[in-house]
């Protein structure tokens, strides 16, 4: 069983949902024309997603394989409906921007793919850290997005100023052609930080008792077409 660290870890950079696994994008590009938006609807998602998956792990055994998917439907509509009523009661200027994308939440691909991959095959303590993993990267991943978005379409962040007024603002990127741009850049510039140089084999002529650097090549002091043999 995976570790609660790894759990963690895996949601928010080697499974995140947005730049690695691409799940949940009919929100991510609809609400992120603000970083308060991405934030909102990150966080909204995310109690959503870990109360699901301790629900849903600790009746596990008690549902039935027939009717698991509605199962999980009701018991995710259910929190969605709490969070949709919190988010008019306290926070109505956020629940007006995100509109109808909170029920939405209810089909959310990540949510229901926790759920059937992980919570219904797992522990409640594990898929508790499941939950909060994916959607802390979710948020991560929506926030981003709309902190470049507002900067680069309105010079704010937060609604906060923070370009010159000699800034002009590039509309394009809070509109929908902005948000596939973002999210491009954005996913490109964390495969590159993620990826890692191939081990090169030595090259022609090059001796390996010298130290050529490409060791890792050689393997276990194989020979090489080129007739070089690692020391």
């Amino acid at each position: 069983m995976n570790s609660y660290g790894e759990r963690l870890f895996n949601g928010l950079v080697k499974e995140n949902p947005t730049f690695v696994l691409m799940l949940g994008l009919c929100p991510t590009l609809a609400v992120t024309t603000s970083a308060i938006n991405g934030l909102g609807m990150g966080l909204t998602t995310t109690m959503v997603l870990i109360l699901s998956n301790v629900i849903i792990s600790m009746l596990r055994k008690i549902i039935p394989d027939s009717v698991r998917v509605p199962a999980f439907i009701v018991i995710v509509a259910s929190f969605v409906t709490i969070a949709q009523f919190l988010l008019e009661g306290f926070i109505p200027s956020l629940y007006s921007s995100l509109g109808v994308f909170i029920p939405l939440i209810v089909v959310n691909c990540i949510i229901l793919g926790r759920a059937e991959s992980f919570a219904s095959k797992n522990g409640m303590v594990i898929s508790f850290f499941d939950g909060v993993g994916m959607g802390l990267g979710f948020t991560v991943g929506l926030t981003s997005i709309g902190i470049v978005r507002e900067v680069l379409g309105a010079g704010t962040i937060f609604d906060m100023q923070i370009m010159p007024a000699a800034f002009e603002p590039a509309t394009i990127f809070i509109l929908a052609p902005g948000a596939f741009f973002v999210l491009a850049a954005l996913t490109a510039a964390q495969n590159k930080a993620r990826s890692k140089k191939p081990n090169r084999p030595a090259a022609s002529g090059n001796d390996c008792s010298k130290g050529c650097g490409s060791c890792n090549g050689c393997g276990d002091g194989k020979v090489f077409a080129t007739g070089n043999e690692k020391a």
